[in-house]
């Protein structure tokens, strides 16, 4: 029996959000040590990261237009099948041992062309797809299948690639896109509110740009995040994966930590179904200090029994900031421009994640590793203190009823209604791919 928030289109999302969770965390931890089987070094595993990344900066902003001009569903469906498609031609290279730096990473690109479309489409679901007042709680437990799907997945796929191969586990993960792409086909938006013709393109664009820049609360997270997930990546996608083959050994407890921070936010989740703050963002910023660990960790570097309990209390804590955020964007933001929203704090969240990967391999040339580590950390924890000073940030409070920005209260808990990771790295409302703020 569900939940009378959990409607039908809400739980077509959630469910098909877990299934690509179990695909991409074994995936992401799959694409690096598929660069370095094929001969490559950090800087190479900087590059194909850095290449699925580019197309989202390009595309993102046209990403989120489409989404809030045509049905999201669609937009998500069709995302979904270039990332199926992208994924299989990789893993199908990787499997047969024909792999080439150039291919991986012009397969990244592929499949971070379809991300930029389908993020703020499924952001803007999710969105609208519960009512107001029950919005903390069908936040939290989406995002807790969603993190819950990363315990087994990121596990799973670093004892798999330790036993046959990152392109096996590469395989799986196109095949979670099919079956969630058939899942999302089935969404309903018979429900949704209906929008008034646009300006055209540039027109949505610039309204969407309004929107951010008169709530200083989210330009201001949305800037902080640009600088914090860039820095993030580099370690975990660069860094992380050459600290634990040289000093944790290898794939499999790499895979372990990456587990133990899914088991967090699960934890953070579940704490979240309970924990209503009424200071939603002022809550959830101070709980984004305890990012700035796991690069201190790596730096040390810690064992790797140290590393999974750092990892562990990082994903509680941020899954707070990552709840907190759903909460404030669907209060404060008109349905009919989630997507628009959506697509600009993608934007500003991802904008250096390909400057930062692909510099990641040098800047160890030049400093070191270690150093390079303790400076990730020390820019997380110095834009979070920033962060606070912002009015917004600590004065916003949670509205419990239904006098909110875009009327998604109004939104049919049934399943009328229409519906990151992310974070990154903190997770998006999406569950897949890199993350935003949110």
């Amino acid at each position: 029996m569900r939940y009378a928030w959990a409607g039908r289109n809400y739980t077509l999302l959630t469910a098909a959000a877990v299934i690509t969770g179990l695909g991409n965390s074994g995936a992401l931890i799959a694409a690096a040590f598929a660069v370095l089987a094929a001969g490559g070094d950090g800087t190479d595993v900087g590059l194909v990261a850095a290449a699925r990344t580019v197309p989202l900066v390009v595309f993102l902003l046209v990403g989120g237009a489409v989404a809030d001009r045509l049905p999201r569903h669609r937009v998500m469906v069709a995302a979904n099948a270039l990332n199926c498609l992208s994924q299989g031609v990789f893993a199908a290279l990787v499997i047969s041992g024909e792999a080439r730096l150039w291919q991986m990473v012009a397969l990244s690109a592929l499949g971070g062309t379809g991300h930029a479309f389908f993020a703020p489409a499924a952001e803007g679901m999710v969105l609208s797809s519960v009512r107001g007042e029950q919005a903390g709680r069908a936040f939290a437990v989406f995002r807790m299948g969603v993190n819950g799907a990363s315990i087994g997945g990121a596990a799973l796929g670093g004892a798999l690639i330790a036993a046959v191969g990152p392109g096996w586990v590469l395989a799986v993960d196109a095949a979670a896109f099919a079956v969630a792409g058939a899942l999302r086909a089935f969404l309903d938006l018979g429900g949704m509110p209906g929008r008034e013709p646009g300006g055209g393109l540039l027109a949505d664009l610039r309204d969407g740009w309004r929107e951010v820049v008169g709530r200083p609360w989210l330009w201001a997270v949305v800037a902080q995040f640009s600088v914090v997930n860039a820095v993030v990546a580099a370690a975990e996608a660069v860094y992380g994966p050459q600290v634990a083959q040289e000093h944790l050994g290898g794939a499999g407890p790499w895979g372990v930590a990456l587990a133990a921070y899914g088991a967090g936010t699960v934890l953070g989740g579940l704490l979240m179904t309970r924990w209503r703050p009424r200071r939603i963002l002022l809550t959830g910023t101070l709980c984004v200090f305890p990012l700035a660990l796991p690069s201190a960790a790596l730096a040390v570097p810690v064992p790797a029994g140290w590393l999974v309990a750092v990892m562990f209390a990082t994903g509680v804590a941020l899954e707070v900031f990552g709840v907190t955020w759903m909460m404030a964007l669907h209060q404060e933001v008109p349905e009919e421009k989630f997507s628009r929203v959506s697509s600009y704090d993608w934007l500003g969240s991802i904008a250096l994640v390909p400057v930062a990967t692909a510099v990641a391999g040098p800047v160890e040339t030049v400093v070191g590793r270690p150093a390079a580590l303790w400076g990730c950390s020390a820019l997380v924890a110095l834009l979070t203190a920033a962060v606070l000073c912002v009015p917004d940030v600590r004065n916003l409070t949670r509205r419990d009823a239904a006098v909110v920005a875009g009327g998604p209260a109004t939104a049919g808990a049934s399943g009328g209604a229409a519906d990151q990771p992310t974070v990154k790295a903190p997770s998006g409302g999406s569950g897949e791919g890199t993350a935003s703020a949110s």
